[in-house]
């Protein structure tokens, strides 16, 4: 007999719901502002990186694209002056990508609304202790299946100047990168 009403079918049904469940709440806010989701995703990681930049391999690696994927990413967020490309000085093959003003202006016209979002249809639903317990357990799971997810990222103690600018662009809520 096929256990079809295993447990272990019943959670990652209920993940895949609640995924795609928040995100169709939550992309209307990115378009209204003229972002995707991937853009979203890429601007705030770097917005939330040390130096606000990353590698772009890191960089890929953190939102699980292909090099090449992230690559027409950035391009088309550069042609919009959302992103930069800046040569790395230790390693002539690697290139970061770093957000622009413009870009951190763009991601602070949405975070209100998508904060808003986020409490209204996930984080606001759970208490206190639900939450800590699920981020907890999140985190656990993703270190697992995405090891790279934090690729490039620094502790809060290594932040730099640029990332206490962002953070007054950026509301707190957001900072630092996990």
């Amino acid at each position: 007999m096929i256990p079809f009403d295993d447990s272990r079918l019943t959670a990652m049904g209920l993940l895949a719901e609640v995924y795609t469940g928040i995100s169709a709440k939550t992309h209307q806010s990115f378009l209204a502002v003229g972002l995707s989701d991937i853009d979203f995703e890429t601007l705030i990681r770097l917005a939330r990186s040390p130096e606000c930049r990353l590698r772009m391999s890191d960089l890929a690696a953190q939102t699980n694209l292909s090099t090449s994927g992230m690559t027409r990413v950035v391009d088309r967020l550069e042609r919009e002056g959302l992103v930069t490309r800046q040569a790395c000085p230790t390693d002539r093959r690697a290139s970061y990508a770093v957000i622009t003003e413009l870009g951190t202006d763009r991601l602070g016209a949405v975070v209100p609304q998508h904060l808003h979002d986020i409490e209204t249809w996930f984080t606001g639903l759970l208490s206190p202790e639900q939450l800590d317990v699920f981020l907890d357990t999140l985190r656990v799971v993703r270190d697992a299946v995405r090891p790279c997810a934090t690729a490039g990222a620094e502790f809060p103690s290594q932040r730099t100047p640029c990332d206490h600018e962002a953070e007054e662009r950026i509301p707190a809520d957001l900072t630092p990168s996990e």
